[in-house]
């Protein structure tokens, strides 16, 4: 019996999210979808029943149905009941209600099989659909299941919860075609979501919490706190439908099942090994009868046991009374061979006023951040400053602020939050009240709400003091930046700062407000911006600060803009270090993101690649925003990898910035998915990215051309769409600002996109000799050369140069080859192939530029009015120039066009 996925279909044109059936199911006579409850088996087979063209008839058997006979088949005969064989059908099964146990019991038995597959054959056509088909009763599923047998060409649906299609063949039929009902991916709930305008976070919390199940998700929406802060290790209960559906859902398995996910629930990362430590020998089949009901996955790589939706465990967990749960910790803590969690478990064991279970969940959280386990170094920090006593408020205090800078250096908003009410409730100082403000400002990151009631706070906390008050004005000045796109006041913010710092003697934070400063004058193409950054690299740190707030980072930065790898790679390293130890999730990922462009632009793809995947994954593993990460590994696998998963990347980061409001991030991930647009060959869609860009930068007032090269991608995209004089207009303007500024960095750039538009405009010597200077002038930049090789190879195919044309595309392909930027290798190597296979060199008569224009657009398969629209001309000159063209080119048709004249690409 086959077994298949049943995909999503997410829209927001149709509103609800909808099932779309596999291609491969059309043809099936006899369908089985099974899942849990609320994962859309009802929908699905509601879809798949109107695809097959026929009216449904849809039966749904309820709980109550389950053990009276033949309550199936008597919804059949009511649904049917103007049929004759409905009502001798009736007849029959009122006879054996009146006799139950009469000798002629077996003759009864094969009246109604007779009688129901009368009753399917008479029936006009339909499709049979049998929904919550777990609770069919079983004398019905023998009848209606020998009674298929003898109509093979019924279609029927039938929709039921849990059933392993290998175990055994289904009432329906032997060959029946299983299909399981996927959960919903994260894009997929934000759809379905859309209508209660969550930010991202809400989101994806919901998404982690229902498993991507669609009622429990919708459950989630619903309740006016869908998931409450977790402070510590309590859970919060889940809504009260919430509630009834996975409990629902838990009703499908044994207790002792349910005891064994209740073990894995409480356990941070439970394992196969820590499980069958607990269960014994029963482990394996109660696991895998949890795995038939579609609560956990036991599929994962490293070994570990997840629950395939977060609230299952909650419910779980909730379910005990407290001394209960203090119990399994303690069976938990026997099992456990980690000595950080064991220490986690004996911490929730033992009693919550224990002073030595602070001190214990203390020392746990110290090793677990050694070893870069943020999110349980996290949970244990607050565990120990939870479980101090109030009367040590000293101690209390301290602890409370390493629990806030553990949930800063991961995310963990609501941690940070439980963490500063405890700093807030005690008689703190002001310095510490602001620490904590900030740790819970640094903890929030793109998802700070309120953000102007919690900076008033922290000033106020504050108390006037000239360096704590120089703490949050930097904050500040990174809000306006990133969220308000106001990089004017944010210099402002970032110059108060400086000079209270100064004032303050606090040579650190002076530092700190120095680099913020260098950061936006470097953006504002302000001249000051390298003399800022010397200043805040001369002076001593006597704190420790984010490595990624340091000016050691945004040094690296600027060699990077200025199109120097390897210095970058060189100072990027250390700090990497440096990050991985402090345990900073969030700096870790800047300095991997930083060093994977350093290596994309020295042609090292792999290591690129690297470090891209590995910022991904520490991101998507903790609560920070994902714009950033998917801004890097959209420009380094469209580079290096697959473009497909580029763009994946691409459009989540367009997503996720323009929901978080994120100015910076939205521009970045809007420009590389501008860039692989145009790479894959899709001007038009790119236009639209790239514009975007361009107005956003504008507001922004965003000068410096080095800092994100929108400008030659632009340029590129309006001369592939024959927009010549604004191509023209963009690069005029940009190579004086990058003149000005001493940005010759960006000049090759400009110059492989003047070229084309040399090119364009039929002036193909000069274009060659642009893009063979400019090709010199990056031996240092090998895919950037590589790039440019492909367009000098291009622009000498126009001219009609082919043997010119294959030196630089084989150039190219060797170029891409060699420095694994696979997607590259493989547009010069079609270059290549359609070069070897053209004719020889001055084949056919030279175009001029409008011809080869009008000759590419067509032989891309654009219409007259097409063509006309887009080089603005009217359609009888379209005619007149193909005519000219097919005169000079020897052709007869636009078939043979085609596969003369390179296509324009879209």
């Amino acid at each position: 019996m086959p077994d298949s996925a049943m995909w999503m279909n997410a829209s927001h044109e149709t509103g609800p999210v909808l099932p779309v059936v596999p291609e491969d199911v059309h043809g099936a006579r006899r369908v089985v979808l099974f899942g849990p409850p609320g994962s859309g088996k009802t929908t699905a087979a509601g879809v798949l029943g109107r695809r097959a063209g026929l009216p449904v008839l849809r039966l749904a058997p309820g709980p109550q149905d389950t053990g009276i006979p033949y309550t199936g088949l008597l919804e059949l005969t009511l649904a049917l009941q103007a049929l004759p064989a409905a009502r001798e059908l009736t007849a029959e099964l009122d006879e054996a209600a009146d006799r139950p146990g009469s000798p002629d019991e077996a003759g009864s038995a094969l009246r109604l099989r007779r009688q129901t597959a009368a009753l399917l054959r008479d029936a006009p056509p339909m499709t049979l659909v049998v929904d919550n088909a777990q609770w069919l009763d079983p004398a019905s599923a023998a009848v209606l299941g020998w009674a298929l047998r003898l109509n093979p060409d019924l279609p029927v649906i039938a929709a039921e919860r849990t059933w392993r299609p290998e175990t055994a063949g289904h009432w329906c039929g032997e060959e029946a075609y299983a299909v399981r009902i996927p959960p919903l991916t994260a894009p997929q709930v934000s759809t379905l979501l859309s209508p209660y305008r969550f930010v991202p976070r809400e989101v994806m919390r919901i998404h982690a919490h229902s498993g991507g199940n669609p009622a429990l998700a919708l459950a989630l929406a619903d309740a006016s706190r869908p998931l409450a802060d977790r402070d510590g290790g309590s859970e919060p209960a889940l809504p009260s439908t919430a509630r009834r559906l996975v409990g629902e859902w838990l009703d499908e398995v044994r207790d002792q099942v349910q005891e064994l996910l209740t073990l894995a629930a409480l356990d941070d990362r439970p394992d196969l090994d820590l499980l069958g430590e607990l269960a014994g020998p029963a482990a394996e089949s109660l696991l895998a009868e949890a795995e038939a009901a579609g609560l956990v996955d036991l599929g994962q790589p490293d070994g570990t046991v997840r629950l395939t939706a977060s609230a299952i465990g909650t419910e779980l967990v909730t379910r005990l009374p407290g001394h209960a749960r203090r119990l399994l910790h303690a069976r938990l803590a026997e099992a456990s061979r980690d000595g950080v969690r064991r220490d986690r478990h004996t911490v929730l064991a033992a009693d919550a006023d224990d002073p030595r279970s602070a001190r214990r969940a203390a020392r746990a959280a110290a090793r677990a951040r050694q070893r870069g386990d943020h999110a349980l170094a996290a949970e244990l920090s607050l565990l120990a400053a939870q479980r101090t006593p109030h009367e040590d408020g000293g101690l209390l205090t301290e602890r409370a602020l390493t629990a806030a800078r553990d949930a800063a250096h991961y995310g963990g908003l609501p941690r940070g939050r439980a963490a500063a009410r405890l700093i807030m409730g005690h008689d703190t100082t002001p310095a510490q009240r602001v620490a904590a403000l900030v740790a819970l400002i640094d903890a929030s990151g793109q998802h700070l709400h309120s953000a102007d009631e919690l900076f008033a706070d922290a000033l106020h906390a504050a108390a006037g003091r000239s360096d704590l008050t120089a703490q949050i004005l930097i904050r500040q000045s990174i809000w306006a930046n990133v969220n308000e796109g106001d990089p004017h006041r944010a210099c402002d913010l970032a110059g108060r700062a400086t000079a209270l710092a100064e004032t303050a003697g606090d040579t650190t934070t002076t530092a700190m407000a120095l680099t913020m400063q260098a950061r936006l004058h470097r953006v504002l193409g302000h001249p000051d911006a390298e003399i800022t950054l010397s200043r805040a690299l001369s002076l001593p740190r006597t704190a420790p600060i984010p490595v990624n707030s340091t000016p050691q980072h945004l040094a690296a930065r600027h060699t990077l803009f200025d199109d120097r790898p390897e210095e970058a790679r060189t100072a990027l390293l250390p700090l990497l270090v440096e990050a991985d130890r402090t345990g900073d999730a969030e700096a870790t990922v800047d300095i991997l993101r930083s060093l994977a462009e350093a290596e994309l632009r020295a042609g090292r793809c792999a290591r690129a690649l690297e470090h891209a995947h590995r910022a991904q994954a520490l991101t998507d593993g903790t609560s920070l925003s994902p714009a950033p990460a998917c801004y890097t590994s959209a420009l380094v696998e469209g580079t290096a990898g697959r473009t497909d998963l580029a763009l994946v990347h691409a459009r989540r980061g367009v997503d996720t910035a323009r929901q978080e409001d994120n100015r910076v991030f939205l521009s970045r991930n809007l420009f590389a998915l501008g860039h692989l647009l145009l790479a894959t060959g899709r001007p038009k869609k790119a236009l639209e990215a790239l514009e975007e860009v361009r107005d956003l930068e504008e507001l922004q007032q965003v000068r410096d051309p080095s800092v994100l090269r929108w400008h030659p991608e632009l340029a590129e995209t309006l001369v592939a769409l024959g927009h010549l004089d604004q191509a023209q207009s963009l690069l005029d303007d940009t190579r004086r600002t990058a003149t000005d500024l001493g940005r010759h960095a960006v000049l090759p750039s400009l110059e492989r996109t003047q070229a084309l538009l040399d090119a364009a405009r039929g002036d193909y010597d000069t274009a060659a000799q642009r893009l063979t200077d400019a090709a010199d002038r990056l031996h240092g930049l090998p895919l950037e050369r590589g790039r440019t090789l492909l367009a000098l190879s291009h622009t000498e195919r126009r001219g009609r140069r082919r043997s010119s044309a294959r030196a630089a595309a084989q150039s190219a392909a060797d170029l891409f080859t060699a420095h694994q930027a696979h997607p590259w290798a493989q547009t010069a190597a079609h270059t290549l192939s359609r070069l070897e296979a053209a004719p020889t060199d001055n084949a056919h008569p030279r175009l001029t530029s409008a011809e080869q224009r009008c000759a590419e657009l067509a032989a891309a398969g654009a219409s007259n009015r097409d063509i006309a629209t887009t080089l603005t001309v009217s359609v009888k000159t379209v005619e007149a120039t193909l005519t000219r063209i097919y005169r000079k080119l020897g052709l007869h048709s636009r078939f043979q066009l085609a596969h003369t004249v390179a296509p324009a690409r879209e």
